[in-house]
């Protein structure tokens, strides 16, 4: 009795030690399929993976990883299961929130994102993603208050932090304070020299403000950094028309229009520049 039960016993350990190989091989194939861009093949091994052993521990990172895959290869609706079974399994990864919230927001869906963001910055105060794409939904709610709390935390732990201070100047801007958000837009561009979208939000601000004349030195540098931007080129044109100078506005829809602008789109515009 005692040689039956001890082979049943080496039985049982054999076939765990070879159930068990059989799941690390599976996972570590997978692994290397991701890393090599060989998505389909991935998936079928952590899919495999997760058959084989759904009881794993390491099943919460197999999802994760699942999800990635899945969100690589565009499918965002199985790659936000597959992180929502990974958070099941570990519900405080600050790194699995991160990834299903930023795929909610993908998606549209704030409100569920918002959850997301705000139970990593309950974990870790001061992480920056997620304080940023709160900020951006703050934005959205148009509570700018709050907004400006999110922005303010990132610029205190990363003060040259770029997304963070040209949300903190269009919020200045949306709350009025036109020339607060220029001073802060200066700094801006005198920092990033060759961003030139920071040359065209300053050169909206000062339309709003009313110098058409300085947004014409910034929409014309915007476009020697990309002369290809056909619709800030129809923009350098309306405020040249708004400005009466009617040769420049025609050179510019001329040129928009040779960069894709349909000329149909600008009609009206050309015909008050004869």
């Amino acid at each position: 009795m005692k040689k039956i039960l001890i082979l049943i016993f080496i039985s049982f350990c054999t076939l765990f030690q070879s159930y068990s190989q059989s799941y690390n091989e599976i996972v570590d194939r997978a692994m290397k399929y991701a890393l090599t861009d060989s998505l389909v093949q991935a998936e079928q091994l952590f899919r495999e993976a997760l058959k084989i052993d759904p009881n794993n521990a390491r099943n919460a990172l197999l999802f994760s990883n699942l999800g990635t895959v899945l969100k690589r290869m565009g499918r965002t609706d199985e790659a936000i299961e597959a992180y929502t079974m990974a958070l099941n399994i570990t519900p405080y990864s600050t790194a699995m929130l991160l990834n299903r919230g930023t795929l909610y927001l993908d998606k549209g869906l704030d409100s569920k994102a918002y959850v997301d963001f705000c139970n990593v910055i309950d974990l870790i105060p001061e992480n920056i993603e997620a304080r940023l794409y709160r900020a951006y939904i703050y934005m959205q709610r148009r509570e700018y208050k709050e907004a400006r709390i999110d922005y303010n935390v990132i610029v205190g732990k990363e003060p040259s932090h770029k997304a963070a201070r040209i949300g903190l100047a269009m919020l200045d801007q949306l709350e009025g304070n036109l020339t607060g958000a220029r001073d802060k837009l200066n700094l801006l561009i005198g920092e990033f020299t060759g961003d030139a979208s920071l040359l065209i939000m300053r050169a909206n601000l000062d339309l709003e403000r009313g110098y058409p004349e300085a947004a014409v030195l910034d929409l014309e540098e915007a476009l020697c950094l990309n002369p290809n931007d056909a619709e800030t080129t129809v923009q350098l044109g309306d405020v040249y028309l708004s400005l009466k100078d009617k040769d420049k506005a025609l050179k510019a829809y001329e040129k928009a229009i040779s960069l894709g602008i349909p000329r149909s789109a600008l009609l009206e515009q050309i015909k008050k520049c004869k």
